[in-house]
């Protein structure tokens, strides 16, 4: 770039995404003049989805922005609770994402998963699509324009990224009531209706089931329970539901 020069302060939550040089107050950026400023933005490394507002010289200013000579930017985290407008809330994750995927059906949220790797441009039409918020580790598939919209994961911890959706988002939960393995909702079942699936042990143990009738796994409190009980317990507890 050879043109204006202005200066450009990224906000802390953001300092994961520029070089060091940059988390230090605003630092001189020099633009070609016509590009805009969620271009230039982007341009230094940080997702538009991770973007809240962008104040030039104290005045709050849309992406499609053309910075001037001298002007200072701020460059604001997106607000939490962010809301997602014109769709209920659903999420799509790309496939280094399983675990959180679980969770996030585990507590009722519905979450489309990609078990293996369809390459970006098909995740991004995907959430386009379905207008489904993708989340990613992958900074690069979040700056694709044909993104509905989407959020970066921050942590590699599945407990903390489940924090962090939860937190970000504030989605409705409502536990036990989807299929961990494909996201359909679950239905009360018989024994009998699920008794092709069961081990004898498991037919003479328990007797409150359900069921997906998409891809007819069945549930029951086994033997792994207490800590998806834990899991779902530590959700609720750390963000209680309305009403």
């Amino acid at each position: 770039m050879n043109g204006p020069e202005i200066h450009v302060e990224f906000a802390p939550g953001l300092h994961l995404f520029v070089p060091r040089a940059r988390r230090r107050g605003a630092t001189p950026v020099v633009t070609d003049g016509v590009s805009t400023l969620g271009h230039v933005v982007e341009s230094l490394g940080v997702p538009l989805t991770e973007v809240g507002a962008l104040v030039v010289d104290g005045r709050e200013v849309p992406v499609s922005h053309v910075p001037r000579a001298a002007e200072t930017v701020r460059v604001g985290a997106v607000d939490r609770p962010q809301r997602v407008p014109g769709a209920p809330l659903r999420f799509l994750l790309d496939v280094h994402l399983g675990t959180l995927a679980r969770r996030l059906r585990l507590l009722g949220v519905d979450t489309a998963y990609e078990s293996t790797d369809i390459g970006d441009p098909a995740l991004a039409a995907r959430s386009a699509a379905e207008k489904r918020v993708l989340l990613s580790r992958d900074r690069g598939l979040l700056h694709r324009r044909e993104l509905w919209a989407g959020a970066f994961v921050y942590s590699t911890r599945p407990d903390d990224q489940l924090h962090d959706v939860l937190d970000r988002f504030r989605p409705g939960l409502r536990p036990w009531t989807r299929c961990t393995a494909c996201n359909g909702l679950l239905r009360e079942a018989t024994k009998d209706e699920v008794a092709d699936r069961l081990e004898h042990g498991t037919r003479r143990t328990y007797d409150v089931f359900a069921r997906c009738p998409g891809c007819g796994r069945a549930y029951w409190k086994g033997a792994h329970h207490d800590q998806l009980e834990a899991i779902v317990e530590r959700a609720l507890a750390l963000h209680p539901q309305d009403g």
